[in-house]
């Protein structure tokens, strides 16, 4: 059985992760103005907690996520994310801007990496391309 029966209406809905309540306002306040449904999460480990939660993983059509936090780093949170939900597409946004680790995380599968603080239209420009992709909805 699929750890995701339902996809309709998926696209819309983003995940953020990120320990900056600040910075997740900012995204929210950026993401809501296109009317996207807003999820959050405070670290990696409640992501992947919230993605977890229920028989179904959470439905979301992108995962925003931090590099940088406590308990479970982005790294790990997207390693997870990557394995147990292949299909939905991860934008990654850091403080830190590493070219090395960009690179990696894009041959990874990772669509995107943007440096904080994120410019309002490049956040949304790249947000509205890794939607319009298609995604394949194949959980492990």
């Amino acid at each position: 059985m699929s750890l995701i029966e339902n996809v309709t209406g998926t696209k819309g809905r983003i995940l953020i992760i990120d320990d900056e309540e600040d910075v997740r306002d900012v995204l929210k306040l950026h993401l809501s103005s296109k009317k996207y449904d807003l999820i959050e999460a405070e670290n990696g480990e409640e992501g992947i907690n919230l993605m977890k939660s229920g028989a179904n993983l959470v439905q979301v059509g992108l995962i925003i996520c931090d590099i940088r936090m406590p308990k479970v780093n982005g790294l790990e949170c997207i390693d997870y994310l990557m394995k147990n939900a292949p299909s939905i597409p991860i934008l990654v946004i850091s403080g830190y801007p590493d070219t090395d680790l960009a690179v990696s995380l894009m041959q990874k599968g990772v669509k995107g990496y943007l440096v904080k603080p994120v410019d309002k239209e490049k956040l949304i420009a790249k947000v509205e391309e890794i939607l319009s992709m298609e995604q394949n909805f194949d959980y492990a």
